[in-house]
């Protein structure tokens, strides 16, 4: 059976309105602004985006006084789903999001029929698999579950991971869509936990392993560098596939603040400050 991106958003969804208390998604509505200062014509002018907390709103934060200088107050909203971010970009509520990576972006545009697009690729979050109950991948044995996450783009990330590492091997032609149902030999009878991405590190002491991409395996206090097991590499087609993207709707493209704002985190500046909180958690695109 494959996974619609529609059951992945409505599960994503519930977890979010039973952690927050409302249905759709928005967490506590957390919104900054860059303060004081000016650029050289006295005027400044509102930008917004919505973002999810790490590492998309801690790299906006560090963009913000650049922004500032170009003329621009970046006014930025935290979600910890992802469906808000893109309701809201496509609603005209703001500006442009920062969350997500194009195949998924591409994906929901296809399957809620949104009209989004991508205005610079920022950075690549490699997925990584961590450990659960056991520390190395020689210890995996059969019958154990790996928790992967449930939306497509994203298992399909995670089972070509684990195919890489010979878990597992995956029917001919099964790519950027696969599910656990395109698996053609499974020689250690794993067993797979599908949850929404936000839920797989909460489960890691029942599962011997979990995938996890770059953000959630940040909040969950693991290092790419350190703890993961194994994780895609800078050259995969996923590095080319799943690049994190500031996306507007269709028709805000030349808007100028968001183009400075995309000048701003492909700069130096930007990468160098990426490079060096995140560990190879996070890695700057070209």
């Amino acid at each position: 059976m494959k996974k619609k991106l529609l059951v992945g958003l409505a599960v994503a969804a519930l977890v979010v309105g039973s952690l927050v208390g409302c249905s759709g998604g928005k967490t506590d509505s957390k919104t900054t602004t860059a303060a004081g200062g000016s650029a050289a014509s006295g005027e400044t002018k509102k930008v917004t985006i919505a973002a999810t907390a790490t590492p998309h709103a801690e790299i906006l934060e560090e963009a913000k006084k650049a922004l500032l200088e170009k003329g621009y107050d970046l006014e930025i909203t935290t979600f910890d789903d992802y469906v808000k971010p893109n309701q809201v970009v496509e609603d005209g509520e703001m500006d442009a999001n920062y969350f997500q990576h194009i195949t998924y972006m591409n994906q929901f545009n296809e399957e809620q029929k949104t009209h989004l697009v991508n205005v610079g690729e920022i950075h690549y979050e490699p997925f990584g698999i961590y450990p659960g109950k056991k520390a190395s991948l020689d210890e995996v044995a059969d019958g154990d579950t790996i928790a992967i996450p449930n939306d497509t783009t994203n298992e399909a990330r995670a089972l070509l991971l684990l195919q890489d590492n010979g878990f597992l091997k995956l029917k001919d032609g099964a790519g950027l869509t696969a599910t656990v149902n395109d698996i053609a030999e499974n020689p250690k009878n794993l067993k797979f936990e599908e949850l929404e991405a936000a839920q797989i590190a909460r489960v890691k002491d029942e599962v011997a392993f979990v995938v996890l991409n770059g953000n959630f395996a940040l909040q969950a206090g693991f290092s790419v560098g350190k703890d993961s097991l194994a994780y895609e590499k800078s050259d995969s087609d996923a590095a080319k596939s799943y690049a994190n993207v500031i996306a507007v709707k269709e028709g805000n493209e030349n808007n100028e603040g968001i183009k400075a704002l995309v000048e701003v985190l492909k700069s130096d500046e930007i990468k160098k400050f990426i490079e060096e909180k995140y560990d190879g958690a996070v890695i700057p695109s070209n």
